[in-house]
């Protein structure tokens, strides 16, 4: 019997899909392929946050509108569909680590949190008590079979590419994934929503944090953790006091606006003490860094050992970087040091560091604050 288009050895009718619907265009196209296509496709999708609040919300994923979205699109496709309360793993495992890693002086990333844990961990094993031969989703990555060895790699939209939010993707779980987009532009997937006659097509892309109304991240975390927005100085490079903030959760490396302090030349935020609730800042050159300290790497492939001259890689430090070339050098406990070639600015703790041999993905890890001489 030879492997169907997913790549696994079964006829496609018995062929059991989970696809995971946010209620977007992409994931709908995802069912919408893959029913035509005549696969056995299940919708889920994932009510993670209070469901009556999340209604009149309609720039985010997994809100009330798309669960009711995502919903149409599967009567429209005669599969069935799930909606799973998710709600209380989502707290526990993206939004309460959100909240602290602001009170940390970081800048957290609850995407990859929500892929790591709910998404690729969570649905994942709901989709295999489904009786499910993989699990499909919207993301903007290709996934490659080579001589028995699974890669993730870059999806061929640039602007689309979301590799930087997969990194912690483990080799077990992308055995198990398929991503149908990854290799087409967005100007493509439209085209087949429509084709397909989607009510969805024209549905505007989600821009905010699902649980972040509006961008205000600040009520967020201040919501979870009461108290969270204590006073305190900030100050410059020598610490002289230039003027006082709110509290630090407002504030992230490489920052400019929103100081609210005139000292007759632009300055920008070079770290975040929680610990002093000191937010210190410097002149453009103070930002750019070389060296990056990492920790909890995840090596997407067979295990890596770092050769002790190092490893020359690409690296994106924020989501919507281009790639930079730089060098990798293990250290214990899985952590990394690693050096650019060209020092970037707003390389800021709490981010992540993904690791790319071309287009393949390597893997990454979490950037840490190195302390300041």
């Amino acid at each position: 019997m030879t492997l169907n288009s997913l790549g696994i050895n079964k006829p496609v009718s018995e062929t059991r899909v989970v696809v995971a619907m946010s209620g977007g265009v992409d994931s709908s196209v995802v069912a919408a392929l893959l029913a035509e296509q005549g696969y056995d496709v299940l919708g889920v999708t994932l009510q993670l946050y209070d469901h009556g609040e999340a209604v009149s919300r309609s720039n985010t994923c997994c809100a009330g509108r798309d669960i009711h979205d995502a919903r149409m699109v599967a009567d429209t496709l005669g599969i069935a569909h799930y909606v799973l309360d998710y709600e209380s793993r989502f707290r526990d495992q993206v939004m309460e680590q959100f909240a602290d890693s602001y009170l940390h002086g970081e800048t957290p990333i609850p995407c990859v949190l929500c892929n790591q844990t709910v998404k690729f961990h969570d649905l994942l094993a709901t989709a295999r008590d489904l009786g499910a031969d993989a699990l499909a989703t919207g993301h903007y990555i290709r996934r490659e079979d080579e001589a028995g060895a699974v890669n993730m790699y870059r999806g061929i939209d640039p602007s689309k590419d979301q590799s930087y939010f997969l990194f912690m993707t483990t080799r077990e779980q992308l055995d198990f994934l398929r991503f149908p987009l990854g290799g087409m532009e967005k100007a493509e997937t439209r085209a087949h929503a429509e084709r397909l006659g989607l009510s969805i097509a024209e549905k505007a892309e989600s821009q905010d944090i699902c649980f972040v109304p509006d961008g205000n991240y600040v009520s967020v975390v201040e919501h979870l953790r009461p108290g969270a927005c204590e006073p305190g100085d900030i100050v410059a490079l020598d610490g002289t006091v230039l003027g006082q903030h709110d509290g630090i959760i407002g504030f992230t490396v490489g920052q400019r606006r929103g100081l609210r302090i005139a000292v007759g030349e632009p300055l920008y935020v070079v770290r975040v003490e929680a610990d002093t609730r000191r937010v210190v800042v410097g002149p453009y050159e103070a930002v750019l860094e070389s060296n990056v300290r990492v920790r909890d790497i995840n090596w997407l492939g067979d295990d890596v050992e770092l050769p002790d001259g190092g490893l020359a890689v690409s690296v994106k430090l924020r989501s919507a970087q281009q790639l930079a070339p730089a060098m990798v050098y293990g250290k214990p406990g899985g952590a990394a040091d690693v050096v650019l070639d060209t020092p970037q600015a707003g390389i800021s703790p709490g981010q992540a560091c993904v690791f790319y041999d071309g287009e393949r993905v390597m893997g990454g890890g979490w950037i840490v604050r190195q302390e300041q001489s």
